[in-house]
């Protein structure tokens, strides 16, 4: 999926403004020394910078993975990315906030790798209570591994906002009162994981892992995580987020970005439920 060139002057429109709103955001405030500790990889995970840089590799032996110290109830998290280059088929850069057990909760980026010059899937879901299923999948409007992008978390009791570069691409509404879950009560980690998946991540497995250009490798830096839910999606909200509604404006960038670069909604997939979407999806 591409934008055509009628519409090159508003992508870029759109960039400019959202890097003009990230710039206001405290990005520089958590350090991969402190912050993190390894949960697998012997040896694949290294840091640079006195913590202010984190690298993930893959090699046919093993992946590598990480997970925060702290658990967040609420919030903003924000993490920049570069992502593996080249010929990526096969490999999955996972970063999720995750609880524990078989009730867990869930908040999911997953970037499915692929052939050179093809672009990157963008995976995201929902877990609640243990339950998934909630997939909505993008391409992005860049190349992902020339350089770092933002990719955050703003989380309240009342919704879930997804952002790219301060760009607002899937918002997650509280629907309790119908009867959905909605993650609220469990405190999550921050995770990230670079491993193969070549069974299914790429064109739907079809495509296998090249180990000859292993390792493959991910990198990290600028996290930051603001605890003030309030704070984190009153940007977004005019301060209204009690009512879970973006404002005029992010609701046209929300809908910029799925109109050009969705491309996989559950909540349309009619043929995965013949009797129904799930309850959520009837609520827009």
């Amino acid at each position: 999926m591409g934008v055509s060139s009628n519409n090159g002057f508003l992508v870029m429109i759109m960039v400019m403004l959202a890097t003009l709103a990230l710039s206001s955001i405290c990005v520089n405030g958590g350090n991969f020394d402190q912050d993190f500790e390894v949960t697998f990889g012997d040896g694949r995970l290294k840091r640079f910078g006195r913590g202010q840089l984190l690298t993930l590799s893959l090699d046919k032996v093993s992946g590598s993975g990480f997970r925060s110290k702290r658990q967040y109830l609420f919030g903003r998290i924000d993490m920049q990315l570069k992502l593996v280059a080249g010929n990526s088929a096969g490999t999955v850069t996972a970063y999720y906030l995750s609880s524990e057990g078989a009730t867990h909760d869930e908040i999911d980026f997953e970037f499915l790798g692929n052939v050179s010059g093809q672009p990157y899937t963008l995976h995201t879901n929902v877990f609640t209570q243990g339950k998934g299923g909630r997939e909505q999948q993008f391409h992005l409007w860049f190349d992902p591994t020339l350089k770092f992008h933002t990719y955050s978390v703003a989380w309240t009791p009342k919704m879930i906002i997804f952002l790219v570069d301060n760009m607002p691409i899937r918002v997650f509404k509280n629907h309790e009162a119908k009867g959905v879950p909605f993650p609220k009560n469990q405190a999550m980690r921050i995770y990230s994981s670079l491993w193969n998946a070549d069974q299914w991540a790429t064109q739907g497995g079809r495509v296998k892992t090249d180990w000859s250009k292993a390792p493959f490798t991910a990198y990290y830096r600028n996290f930051n995580a603001n605890p003030n839910h309030a704070a984190a999606t009153a940007a977004f909200t005019d301060g209204k987020w009690q009512n879970q509604e973006l404002n005029a404006w992010n609701r046209r960038r929300l809908r910029w970005v799925q109109k050009y670069f969705m491309i996989y909604n559950y909540c349309t997939d009619f043929q995965r439920f013949p009797g129904g979407v799930p309850v959520e999806c009837k609520m827009f």
